[in-house]
């Protein structure tokens, strides 16, 4: 099988993530377009050996990059095309149905109650998106929250399909050689408190919240990965309050080979260095970096996680939630500190998402569209593809 990715972009962020993991395990021969900026992930999925397409789009709104996908996807002989974010999702489902590929699966991976996308689901938002939708096969949510979200714009509950992200556990386990390293790196105490954060710095992630909490704990650092358009507004909240020293903003960070030793900081030594972890947005689709928090063995303090808040109410993941508020958190936080933070065991809930187990699940919902798809039409004297050579695993 023979599949393309279309993707809204490829910065440091949960869709992007997810995709590069799935990609790595696909038993299917997989490329990759962009709409808009390629960003740092690009590199990464070139080195895994996945081809990536960028189409520059400078705006949300620009139909001229219509054709140009729907040429690509004509001219690449492709078996299903699979849509990830609002955007994408958008011109993707109407470039492949001009493409003749009735084969297309969409992942929503960022619908939430107020936001999609970092936008605000208008009437317009939605009535678009439900008209492309119709084009599409198969509609995947990240969560049993995002696909009742979905039932309640209007997509039918056939076309829905849960299929939560996975993570790579084994490579947040706890390793005290790297904790020391890190902190050693950034220059923090040895026996300092140490609270972690990551995302994109968007309005909806309330980091305001959580760097406002930690300037109010005496001594108290916070490492927070990511970038994005609060990055200014944080440092200067930090500097107001006198801990600008205390508060490190890393930039963007990735998640580390998958063998030997990190060239430099990443995710699994910032979930080492730290023996608290914070996720302050009260609006997600899944929380993986929550579950990657838990399999670090941190307490987490979260103000929304579906991968968590969809569990039985008898299977709790050392993870607690919290409201939205500056105080709420502060005096978590110090709840958290006296009690020592001591590492905990890996819960249940990190094998339940085991990312082989959400490969798995992925492919049967390609498998189905591509059975039900009805034969593509070729351009006349076009040639046919060659015959696939057996997938590596």
């Amino acid at each position: 099988m023979k599949v393309l990715h279309v993707i809204t972009g490829l910065e440091v962020g949960g869709a992007a993530q997810q995709l590069r993991l799935m990609l790595r395990r696909l038993p299917a021969r997989c490329e990759v377009v962009t709409l808009t900026g390629p960003g740092p992930l690009a590199d990464g999925i070139r080195a895994d050996g996945i081809p990536v397409t960028h189409l520059g789009l400078p705006r949300s709104r620009d139909l001229r990059v219509l054709p140009r996908l729907t040429r690509l996807i004509r001219d690449g002989g492709y078996d299903l095309v699979h849509t990830h974010l609002y955007r994408a999702c958008v011109y993707g489902r109407i470039a492949a149905r001009l493409a003749g590929v009735r084969a297309v699966v969409a992942t929503e991976h960022s619908l939430g109650d107020a936001v999609i996308e970092g936008r605000r689901p208008t009437r317009g938002v939605r009535i678009l998106y439900r008209a492309t939708e119709r084009l599409g096969s198969a509609t995947v949510a990240v969560s049993d929250t995002v696909a009742a979200r979905l039932r309640r714009w209007g997509v039918p509950e056939a076309r829905i399909h849960v299929v939560p992200p996975g993570i790579e556990a084994h490579r947040f386990r706890h390793d005290p050689l790297v904790r020391s390293a890190a902190r050693i790196r950034l220059g923090i105490p040895l026996d300092a408190f140490v609270v972690g954060g990551a995302g994109r710095l968007v309005p909806a992630k309330r980091f305001d919240v959580l760097v406002r909490a930690v300037t109010q704990l005496s001594g108290v650092h916070l490492l927070l990965a990511g970038e994005g358009p609060d990055q200014a507004m944080l440092r200067r909240t930090a500097r107001q309050f006198g801990s600008g020293d205390r508060i490190h903003l890393l930039g963007a960070l990735d998640r580390g080979p998958e063998e030997g030793p990190p060239k430099g900081l990443d995710i699994p030594g910032l979930l080492a260095a730290a023996d608290v972890f914070v996720s302050p947005s009260q609006d997600e689709a899944f929380g993986s970096a929550v579950l990657e928090a838990l399999a670090a063995g941190l307490p987490v303090l979260y103000g929304s996680c579906p991968a968590v808040d969809e569990l039985p109410a008898d299977h709790p993941p050392g993870a607690r939630r919290i409201g939205p508020v500056t105080y709420e958190l502060t005096t978590a936080l110090r709840e958290v500190r006296r009690g020592g933070a001591p590492r905990l065991p890996v819960p249940s809930v990190v094998r339940r998402y085991d990312i082989e187990r959400s490969t798995a699940s992925l492919m049967a919902v390609y498998e189905a569209a591509v059975a039900a798809a009805p034969a593509r039409r070729r351009t006349p004297g076009a040639q046919p593809p060659p015959p696939e050579p057996a997938p590596q695993r």
